[in-house]
């Protein structure tokens, strides 16, 4: 454990208002110190539940003194625990939470702590929303700095495509906005390039009119996987802007309202998202349903919020976690085969495979114009291993392994950030591609000493 000086110990202790947490706190820092991720067990020296940006200040510059590791935690929910660290110091943003909704100019401030779900609350009595993800528990400042891929993507482009500022600590203590006026290259590399730029406080974001959707899920046998997936396919990559639908191998819950003879079987579904006008829905499915049909069909209007939060029940904080990912340009029926032999062998209840359309909307962006790249992918594929039990993760892990390696031949060759494990720079660098170098010079113009290093690392440009 590192040995910090007490007396620059207890000045800091004086800066922060909010709780500072050591190894010595007993529960308090057992419980302070979990990540969503299970799988995840590490002992930081100090965690800092900040309340303000005045405690971010004071904890990045005694980190920088210290030549303490940092890691910065929003909503907890990175894959590899890049949220947490060994030894070091945890900004935690868990307490700065807070939403502002200005409906007449149709934008909401949200603060680094917030998860998405926050966000709707806020904002959905105005009948608003901002593209996020799928799973509400999700912080917003890891996703969106990531990318934002989710249910409005298609139709209202990725979470980054629509922040429209960010108010940011540097690494030098500074405090910062960044948009397109101001800061304009640290607003570009913060739309997917992480948490490698700062600790972001504050978000900006462009809202949209959408409060009641028509969706949910739509749920076929294993033995039809490959005819849904070929028919999917070639159906959302034509599909109007206002359909968003994402394909997965699952297993049924054992739980009402799930027919019980389909109960903890393994299947395939899409979840569905129409925002379009509610008095077209109907309409707008008949074809969808003629196909197949469904065994089981939940699909129905209901308010974008219950649609944002149906599966958080089912992936609660502390399960096991093991993450493959990669973009896909198309779908070949030689991959949807492959998809069909590993897809069937899910190796626990929780594990799962999605593959979510980034076209539409998602497109309008060329790959130059943020940091992140795969503009002209059509799909971003996941295989995830997930269960309670640590005892499983030998056979996640090589399930997930396995069925990457079948496919990533026949993808775009890079992967969405925030779907993958700690796999080491050149993986990081496949995940920008072109736009890496300029990432690395605007790293090296506000980190030059890459304090922010605990996450998907870009590092400085000498």
């Amino acid at each position: 454990m590192a040995k910090l000086d007490e007396k620059a110990m207890q000045d800091f202790r004086a800066q922060v208002r909010g709780d500072l947490i050591r190894p010595g706190d007993g529960t308090i820092y057992e419980e302070a110190r979990k990540v969503y991720n299970g799988m995840i067990d590490r002992k930081p020296a100090i965690i800092v539940r900040c309340i303000d940006v005045a405690d971010v200040i004071a904890s990045v510059n005694f980190a920088r003194n210290q030549k303490l590791a940092v890691a910065v935690r929003g909503g907890g929910h990175s894959g590899p625990g890049l949220c947490t660290v060994d030894d070091g110091l945890v900004i935690d943003l868990s307490r700065m939470k807070g939403v502002r909704v200005d409906p007449e100019a149709r934008t909401v401030r949200v603060e680094g702590g917030a998860k998405w779900g926050d966000v709707d609350h806020a904002t959905h009595p105005f009948g608003m929303a901002t593209p996020s993800g799928f799973i509400s528990t999700t912080g917003v400042g890891g996703l969106t700095l990531g990318g934002g891929i989710g249910y409005l993507a298609r139709t209202h482009g990725l979470t980054l495509d629509n922040l429209l500022s960010v108010d940011m600590v540097l690494a030098d203590g500074r405090f910062v906005t960044a948009s397109a006026k101001k800061n304009d290259d640290l607003f570009w590399a913060v739309r997917g390039g992480g948490g490698n730029f700062g600790v972001v406080t504050s978000f900006e974001f462009r809202l949209h009119p959408v409060s009641q959707v028509y969706g949910g899920p739509m749920i076929y046998p294993l033995e039809k996987s490959g005819e849904v997936l070929k028919w999917w396919r070639d159906f959302i990559l034509k599909a109007p802007e206002d359909i968003n639908g994402w394909f997965g191998f699952l297993t049924v819950p054992p739980v009402a309202p799930f027919p019980e003879q389909y109960q903890n079987k393994k299947m395939v579904g899409i979840v569905w998202c129409y925002s379009g006008p509610m008095e077209k829905a109907e309409e707008r499915f008949k074809s969808i349903r003629a196909f197949g049909p469904p065994v089981i069909d939940f699909v129905g209007p209901v308010p974008w919020p219950a649609l944002q939060s149906m599966f958080d029940a089912l992936y609660p904080s502390g399960l096991q976690w093991y993450w493959k990912a990669d973009f896909f340009k198309e779908l070949s029926d030689k991959a949807i085969d492959l998809h069909v032999k590993y897809g069937a062998q899910l190796p626990t209840f929780h594990s799962t495979m999605h593959i979510y359309p980034i076209n539409g909307a998602a497109h309008r962006a060329a790959s130059g114009d943020t940091a992140f790249s795969f503009r002209d992918a059509n799909f971003a594929q996941v295989i995830v291993g997930v269960d309670p039990d640590p005892a499983n993760n030998p056979k996640m892990i090589e399930w997930a392994k396995n069925y990457w390696l079948a496919l990533h031949p026949h993808s775009a060759g890079g992967a969405y950030v925030n779907m993958i494990m700690d796999e080491g720079e050149d993986y990081v660098k496949s995940a920008y591609r072109d736009n890496y170098p300029r990432l690395a010079e605007i790293k090296a113009k506000y980190d030059a000493g890459n304090l922010f290093r605990n996450n998907q690392n870009i590092k400085p440009s000498r």
